[in-house]
């Protein structure tokens, strides 16, 4: 199987495959497959988040977010693909997870059009973004190319759905206590 070709350009705070956002330094590697219009992604963000934003601050784990365009076909503007292209505008800013969670708080119903680029503008004051940069970002969509890549790189590795977290490599379920308790047992193994 061929490897998908890269986007012309990721995000800052991408992996070196360019497949994710790294957020945090710590020694246990958590990675997180999302979709921005996924409701149990949402529901992960809203009971999770504050978890996994500790385990990073206190330099517990790193996480890399992978956010994929799965549910394109769920809306009728490629809601998922612009959505993280947003976020990588967010990267851009070092406030991925910041915008992630504002994202998932306002995430729209799916079988509509989604949020408008001027509302996921808008959405990046609420996450801490100022600045005429983000909005610019999102006019140009230099990362529209990257969902698409980060989905196809998620899928050739075996991921079948959002959201899917892994811990150390390791398939965990979603879910804040069973993600903390894998980088407990992960952390005493480094």
């Amino acid at each position: 199987m061929t490897q998908p070709t890269a986007p012309s350009r990721v995000p800052r705070g991408a992996t070196p495959d360019g497949d994710g956002i790294i957020v945090g330094n710590g020694p246990v590697r958590i990675d997180a497959y999302i979709d921005f219009l996924c409701p149990f992604c949402r529901q992960f963000e809203l009971s999770a988040g504050p978890a996994l934003a500790s385990l990073t601050a206190n330099d517990e784990a790193s996480i890399v977010w992978h956010p994929m365009n799965f549910l394109d076909e769920a809306s009728t503007t490629n809601y998922s693909t612009r959505a993280a292209s947003a976020s990588g505008c967010a990267a851009d800013q070092n406030r991925f997870m910041e915008f992630a969670h504002v994202l998932f708080s306002h995430q729209p119903p799916e079988g509509g059009p989604g949020l408008s680029d001027v509302e996921l503008a808008s959405l990046g004051t609420e996450a801490g973004i100022g600045g005429p940069a983000f909005a610019s970002c999102l006019a140009a969509g230099p990362y529209l190319e990257w969902p698409p890549y980060v989905t196809a790189r998620a899928v050739a590795a075996g991921v079948a759905g959002t959201p899917t977290v892994l811990v150390a490599g390791d398939a965990v379920r979603p879910d804040q206590e069973k993600i903390t308790a894998a980088v407990s047992r992960a952390r005493g193994r480094v």
